[in-house]
């Protein structure tokens, strides 16, 4: 046998939005029912859940929406035991996986078929979405992460980023540095242009049934375009 070592691949990644491009609306959406049902969010939190949930199904999202959201979820919690909201997000989580793109989910298997680690990055708490990434068979979960005392409950603040936008990017370097991914060697996929930074952070892009203005960027870029049989009004 030659003593010469054998180089190991460098580990690559594929980095899923969840909301639209995973998954048919949101997943904020059931978290909010789950937590209004249980006493943690006011009636009037939940109509405006309720509405913003319907403009997100058709619309997609919006950095005002999404801030407005982060916060009201940062504020509901507070006080609030971590393992209260993982046990709600133990009950909504086979509902939202019902959910799931079929397109998308065949994505999922092309990324797996090339040895990529399947990595879900999404603005939503990291107490759900790492239970739809473990419940879908994925690698990891990449989410916003919320500050415990020492007693395990909700500060009201972040821990880290939030992460969506230009965040996605930062908690996806983390990973990447933990796990040794090389970004220019993985891909990015997502319905949305506000996952811009995220996708132009790696070397492959994916634009999945995408917003207007995604789909006219990846036009011009050649980038690959998915469809999954549901146009965006």
């Amino acid at each position: 046998m030659s003593g010469e070592a054998v180089a190991r691949p460098v580990p690559t990644a594929a980095f899923f939005d969840l909301d639209r491009t995973l998954i048919r609306g949101s997943a904020n959406y059931p978290l909010a029912i789950a937590a209004f049902r249980s006493g943690h969010v006011p009636w009037k939190d939940l109509v405006k859940d309720t509405v913003n949930a319907i403009s997100f199904h058709r619309k997609g999202s919006t950095d005002e929406g999404s801030e407005a959201l982060r916060e009201r979820i940062l504020r509901a919690v507070a006080g609030i035991r971590q393992s209260d909201i993982i046990h709600l997000t133990d009950v909504i989580t086979p509902g939202i996986v019902r959910k799931a793109i079929p397109a998308s989910m065949t994505l999922l298997s092309e990324c797996r078929a090339l040895g990529q680690d399947r990595i879900v990055v999404s603005a939503s708490p990291i107490e759900l979405v790492s239970r739809i990434a473990t419940a879908l068979g994925l690698e990891g979960a990449v989410a916003t992460r919320s500050e415990l005392d020492t007693e395990g409950r909700y500060t009201g603040h972040l821990a880290g980023e939030f992460c969506y936008g230009a965040g996605k990017v930062i908690e996806i370097e983390k990973l990447a540095a933990e796990r040794g991914y090389d970004l220019s060697r993985c891909a990015a996929y997502s319905d949305s242009i506000s996952d811009l930074p995220m996708m132009e952070r790696v070397g492959t892009a994916v634009a999945v049934n995408p917003d207007g203005e995604l789909r006219e960027l990846a036009r011009e870029r050649g980038w690959r375009i998915v469809e999954v049989g549901r146009k965006r009004h």
